[in-house]
């Protein structure tokens, strides 16, 4: 159970940081790819309540909770949950590749924005490297 506890902490403290990295990105270059972490527009389940700010927010945080749990329990049975570089590889280009539901969305930026793809990715695999970094010296 403490475990548990301590990975929703790393998930929501990742998270913290994904979205700080995001922000940098567009203070930066004026990239909106950070629209994205809060954008619900393309589940039809969630869109309803889309146009409220808090709902995205926890949108983002749930995700970065969920995906800091779920990856470290699939990589327990081949005794690398402790190692930091599949969270960076699996955070990268499974971000990497979900940024192309940003087709399904009128919402920022546009799917084929390739500086808005680098820092969507570049900045999911800080996420992986946060939590890897924080799985390895915390758990």
């Amino acid at each position: 159970m403490i475990i548990f506890i301590k990975l929703i902490l790393i998930g929501i403290i990742s998270g913290i940081i994904l979205a700080g990295v995001m922000r940098a990105f567009r203070l930066m270059t004026g990239s909106k790819a950070d629209i994205l972490l809060y954008n619900m527009d393309y589940m039809p389940f969630l869109k309803k309540w889309s146009d409220y700010w808090i709902t995205g927010i926890l949108f983002h945080y749930a995700t970065c909770i969920a995906s800091a749990v779920i990856l470290f329990y699939l990589l327990v049975p081949f005794t690398r949950e402790m190692t930091v570089w599949p969270y960076i590889l699996v955070f990268a280009a499974g971000g990497g590749i979900l940024y192309f539901l940003s087709a399904l969305t009128e919402t920022p930026p546009d799917w084929n924005d390739a500086s808005a793809w680098f820092y969507w990715t570049f900045g999911h695999g800080v996420f992986g490297l946060a939590i890897g970094l924080l799985v390895r010296f915390w758990i």
